[in-house]
């Protein structure tokens, strides 16, 4: 199911990309051609099906492939990158010529003012994924579209998870080591963010920040969510102890509440939430390591959001946060 999910997801991406591609590509055919415009969209369509296609998809659906291509040196890797980019926009646009769609007179003579614009879509293409895969999609959407140009408030549930004796795994592992387990870890929380239609907010170390608004916490996804990270984590057994010889494990705490949203940064700019939800979600977290359990939820929280099937919760004594007049009300999240 949580492929499924990563891969419905890879494959909006990639038929949303396309279409605007294609968009794009019909446009500049269309303004190519002045004496057969229609004529010239339909040709830039058939160069991007033929051209854009081979690259989103290497983009959307290659990241395994290219994940292990970053771990070459970097010139390598664009190297390796630009080859393949070129021998597809190339490749592509003979094709085109192939087809005897277009005139080879009127082909010969706007060639390199194709070859311009596919360069210029191809590498805006590759920002677009590399920026979007350093902030994330919904963040680079957000900035693009300037939803938080403006600080707004909202409502929305916060999931801290945090790996267990992180510093002890360091320690056995080595840095190198420790920082491969950590992105196999956070690559399964991602997946169960997906699954349970979360976002991840940031990582901060050896700990993962996911978020719901509170229109999206009506079915109690976001309770359900670390119960399926430690399901996927439990799939790849296997894998983590013959990659690293043990198995990571983490808590975590779950809180809804007001928070504002906005860009903030100068120099480097992202969306931050500012309040105190965050704050007293981080207590929570301190409060599970200190009472021995590994999900608590605050009742904010389950005041809101419906009980998953298969979970329980076991009342906790009132808990005191530092800053807040009133005791919090505390919940152990367990599996049935």
């Amino acid at each position: 199911m949580m492929q499924s999910q990563r891969s419905r997801r890879s494959w909006r991406l990639f038929f949303g990309l396309s279409l605007g591609a294609l968009l794009i590509s019909a446009w500049f055919g269309y303004v190519q051609t002045a004496d057969m415009p229609w004529h010239g969209a339909l040709v830039g369509i058939v160069a991007s099906l033929i051209i854009a296609t081979p690259i989103m998809l290497l983009e959307v659906k290659g990241q395994r492939l290219l994940r292990r291509l970053r771990r070459l040196p970097l010139l390598a890797y664009l190297a390796l990158k630009i080859v393949f980019y070129v021998v597809v926009i190339l490749g592509g646009l003979i094709l085109v010529r192939g087809l005897n769609i277009s005139s080879h007179e009127r082909f010969d003579d706007s060639f390199g003012a194709s070859v311009i614009f596919s360069v210029i879509m191809a590498v805006g293409a590759n920002v677009v994924f590399e920026i979007g895969g350093l902030l994330g999609f919904s963040t680079l959407r957000n900035l693009f579209t300037g939803r938080y140009v403006q600080p707004r408030r909202e409502q929305r549930a916060f999931l801290l998870i945090d790996m267990k004796d992180s510093t002890g795994m360091a320690e056995r592992l080595g840095p190198v080591k420790f920082h491969e387990l950590l992105n196999d870890f956070f690559r399964d929380i991602s997946d169960a963010a997906l699954d349970c239609n979360g976002e991840i907010h940031k990582y901060v170390g050896d700990e993962a920040i996911l978020t719901w608004s509170g229109a999206a916490m009506g079915n109690g996804e976001c309770l359900r969510c670390p119960f399926v990270a430690r399901d996927l984590i439990e799939r790849d057994r296997a894998t983590y102890e013959a990659r690293y010889g043990e198995m990571p494990s983490f808590r975590a705490s779950i809180h809804y509440g007001e928070i504002v949203a906005g860009e903030i940064g100068d120099v480097r700019r992202e969306i931050a939430y500012v309040g105190d939800t965050l704050n007293v979600a981080a207590r929570l977290l301190e409060a599970a390591k200190e009472l021995g359990r590994d999900v608590l939820a605050s009742d904010d929280l389950l005041a809101r959001a419906p009980l998953p099937d298969g979970l329980r919760t076991v009342k906790l004594p009132m808990l005191t946060v530092r800053g807040r007049a009133a005791p919090l009300g505390v919940s152990a999240l367990e599996s049935v």
